[in-house]
Parts: structure tokens; sequence; C-alpha cells
């Protein structure tokens, strides 16, 4: 079965209702009956309790209690690299921005403009820079932390479409990751901007982030934005974030997609499409 024909189900799927749905179950406290979701969704996706702060399935109040869980100190210990990686997941595409056009899958590519809501000076400074994509599973943890230092300057919310993120989906929906519903978030670095965006998809309930709390619902029409200028004279009003401290989380399981400018730029040698990531390894640094 090609690609394209298991994906047309989605077309016809009512993604918006589910994912409301799907919401409102999962931040409900219902006893019991949360705790066998989770102990079934655990058994499934073979999670690793081990590692969270929390073990105990059944002291989560709500689904999203567990789905947002926190690590242990030291679970992901933040390798010694300009860039590392944000997220645990999976590696969709990565490498080099052609002129404006980012690689979704094989025979699918996709312009940085539509990724960044349509503001073309904003992607203008991407221009044949570097890209990484990286799908978050269900068994994954979900937040999201910092790749490096960066004080934010911009979140925009992009709304959208709600298809699935799985690799199928990136295979057959074109433009998929500029249709999803998304949050952009514009950071400086010392070597410049860097946009991080968090996609969302099928039952993702919401995306949050750490300044700003739920973005999504309400999910609306239109484009929305924050600016966060800088402020020299009020230094402590800026939100500055380090490498590796949080900036955000999924509630239920999505995709996040880096953008950085055009210099040289190396990728972790060992990082290629499907292979497994985690929290804190080595992404790239800044050279030849």
């Amino acid at each position: 079965m090609s690609d394209r024909f298991a994906v047309l189900p989605q077309y016809l799927l009512p993604k918006q209702a589910l994912t409301r749905f799907a919401g409102f179950v999962a931040s409900r406290e219902r006893g019991w009956v949360t705790t066998e979701i989770i102990r079934r969704f655990v058994a499934k996706y073979r999670v690793n309790m081990d590692e969270a702060l929390n073990a105990d399935i059944a002291s989560y109040l709500t689904f999203n209690d567990f789905f947002t869980r926190a690590l242990k100190p030291g679970a992901r210990p933040l390798a010694q690299a300009d860039l590392v990686c944000p997220v645990d997941g999976a590696i969709s595409q990565f490498g080099a921005i052609a002129h404006d056009q980012l690689i979704q899958a094989k025979g699918h590519q996709y312009s940085t403009t539509a990724m960044v809501g349509g503001d073309a000076a904003l992607a203008a400074q991407y221009q044949n820079g570097h890209f990484a994509t990286i799908y978050l599973s269900p068994k994954d943890y979900h937040r999201i932390h910092m790749p490096c230092d960066g004080r934010l300057s911009r979140m925009i919310y992009v709304p959208g479409d709600l298809f699935s993120v799985n690799p199928v989906t990136a295979r057959g929906v074109p433009g998929l990751f500029a249709r999803n519903e998304r949050v952009v978030c514009v950071f400086e670095s010392a070597r410049g901007p860097f946009v991080l965006a968090l996609v969302g998809a099928t039952i993702v309930g919401s995306m949050a982030t750490v300044w700003h709390g739920v973005v999504n619902p309400p999910r609306g029409k239109v484009v929305r934005e924050w600016r966060y200028p800088a402020s020299p004279d009020q230094p402590e009003a800026s939100i500055f974030l380090k490498q590796g401290e949080e900036m955000g989380r999924f509630l239920l399981g999505s995709t996040v997609v880096l953008l950085f400018p055009n210099e040289p730029l190396r990728f972790n040698p060992e990082w290629a499409p499907g292979r497994a990531v985690r929290l804190g390894e080595a992404m790239a640094n800044h050279g030849a």
C-alpha cells in the first residue's frame, strides 16, 4: 500500500473533534479509570517509568499529568556540544536548507516561509541555513528543552490542520509540517537567531510553553503573535533560558522543527533519518 493511499482516511476524519475529545479525556480526574488507562498505555508502549521523577502510576490524577511527567535529575545529561538535542524522539530529517526548502520526506519539501506562518522576513534569516525535524512517539518524554542558551523574542501561533505526524503521514501528506497547527518560538543566541517550532497533530490536546502556559486551546483561524522585546533597562524582564532548560511541552505527542541561519554547522556524524535520539545528546557544533 502506498503512503499516500494509507493516509487518505485522515482527510475524512473529524480531526478537530477527535482532538478536542482527546484533550477533554486526558485532562479529567477519573480515579481508577485514569490509573487503568495509564497502566495499559505504559504496557503497550513500553514506557520506562524507572527514569520518571514519579514512578507511581496510581499517583497521577490525570493522563496529562502522566504524559508530561518529569524525569529524575541526571536522567538526561547534557553533552559538550554547541547544540544539544531538545527532545527524546526519532530523527525525521535534518541537514541543509536548499534556498528556502526543507526536506519533509523523500519526494516532499516545504518552505521556511510556510513553516513560520507566512512571515517572509523571518524566513529569510534561515535561507540556505540548516534544519532538524524530530518526531516524538507516544512512549517518549514529552517536554521540550533548549538546544542552547537563548533569549525569547517572538512566539507565533499558526492555525492549521491536525494530521498525524508519524513517518507514514510525513511521506504521504505534502507540506505536512507547514499545514498542521504549530507554535513557532524565535530565540536570539550568541550565534544569531534560531527557531524552535512545536507542531501539533491529531489528538494533541494542546501545546504549552513555560513562559505562556497553554497556547492552544483556544484554537483560532488567524495567526496570533506575541513579542518579547529586549529590555536593557529591565534585563530581568527578558525571557532567557539556558541550554537544557525546559521551554515547553506537548499534551500528547508530536514533532519539533528547528531552524538555524546560514553559517557553518556540523551535525552529529552519528545522526541519520529514523535514528532514535535522546534529550541532551550532541546535535551539532558550529564551524566548518
